[in-house]
């Protein structure tokens, strides 16, 4: 007897639940899951353990563990997985984690940061608009559709380690000579040049390109060189009205 007024009483509530909602009754929508925010923030974290060696200094190697933990908390994000599950071009998928890092995180914070025996370690948080994300991952994939990808990270002069922006605003790019520059013949459109230039480009926050930077590979004293294996840093200045941006190498 008890087992079947516990069923009816059960059987009245779901009832008046659902006779409530149909109603537009205010107690009935408490016992429905509230739908999540449009503009919701959720929280990544990412992490990076990197082992240096000379040439490069403890600065440096803290510099690329930062830029790779940001990296590692884009590409663990669900939106991010979710977005580019299809996407098979690295040098795409490479574009597209660099414009988000660069200008689409908020409150990026450095959680931990310990060096020990040329080893250093970073952990960072950031937050997220997952539909803000979604919308740049299908327009950067949109603008590469049909397109030869650019070279990001990479020629056969250069490879870029790191891409970060400092308090400041200015845009830090940390790259690796792969050959000695001044003996170095690169090819670019319309001749040859006798170094190779880190290349930058801004956008505003439609995806616009608003503004472009180039600077020679070298040392900080002009006219001074890098040779292979070498880490070489060059800093670029945002136009007003950039929201994000792509450093790159000329093939």
């Amino acid at each position: 007897m008890l087992l079947q007024r516990e069923r009816v009483g059960r059987l009245r509530f779901a009832l008046a639940v659902t006779v409530g909602l149909a109603l537009g009754l205010p107690w009935a929508a408490l016992a429905q899951p509230a739908p999540p925010a449009q503009n919701e923030r959720v929280e990544i974290v990412g992490d990076y353990r990197y082992t240096y060696h000379d040439p490069v200094s403890l600065a440096e190697a803290k510099n690329i563990a930062y830029t790779e933990a940001v990296r590692m908390a884009v590409d663990r994000s669900r939106p991010f997985l979710e977005a580019t599950a299809s996407v098979t071009d690295q040098a795409l998928l490479n574009q597209v984690r660099q414009v988000i890092a660069s200008g689409y995180l908020k409150d990026v914070q450095l959680l931990e940061q310990a060096d020990k025996d040329r080893t250093v370690y970073a952990k960072v948080r950031a937050t997220i608009n997952p539909q803000e994300v979604k919308a740049v991952i299908e327009r950067e994939i949109n603008r590469g559709q049909g397109k030869e990808s650019p070279g990001l990270d990479q020629n056969r002069a250069l490879k870029i380690l790191s891409v970060r922006e400092e308090e400041d605003g200015t845009v830090v790019v940390v790259f690796k000579a792969l050959q000695r520059l001044d003996w170095l013949n690169t090819a670019y459109a319309g001749g040859l040049r006798e170094h190779a230039d880190v290349m930058i480009d801004f956008y505003d926050a439609q995806g616009v390109p608003i503004g472009s930077d180039r600077s020679p590979a070298r040392k900080t004293a002009p006219g001074e060189v890098l040779n292979p294996g070498q880490i070489g840093v060059q800093k670029f200045v945002k136009p007003p009205r950039t929201r994000s941006y792509r450093a790159w190498l000329v093939k």
